[in-house]
């Protein structure tokens, strides 16, 4: 769904402004602040690294295409997303500790 601002200027003119460049602008500066956050945790030694993370849960998924990780900075926790068979599968993992949260299926 796009969502529009639709202005009113001088006289009868109005001009429509899309606001999917700001929503996308606004994903991109979460994501960036989720990877500032994690870098800040990991230095600190309070999450273990996606590679660690990555090297426990990977071997476990076989038969399925590894699509990547987020980081969730207020859980702190990495969701790692996998597909097989057109079903997208999530695994979410604990952060600190690296135990499996939840798996969907």
């Amino acid at each position: 769904m796009r969502k529009a601002i639709v202005l009113v200027l001088s006289g009868a003119a109005a001009c429509t402004v899309s606001l999917a460049p700001l929503a996308a602008a606004a994903a991109h500066a979460q994501d960036h602040d989720d990877q500032g956050q994690v870098r800040r945790e990991m230095k600190a030694g309070n999450v273990r690294p996606l590679r660690d993370i990555e090297g426990m849960v990977l071997p476990q998924m076989r038969g399925m295409q590894y699509l990547g990780p987020e980081y969730d900075a207020g859980a702190m926790a990495y969701r790692l997303k996998f597909i097989r068979d057109g079903r997208v599968v999530f695994v979410d993992i604990d952060a600190r500790s690296g135990r499996v949260i939840r798996r969907s299926n």
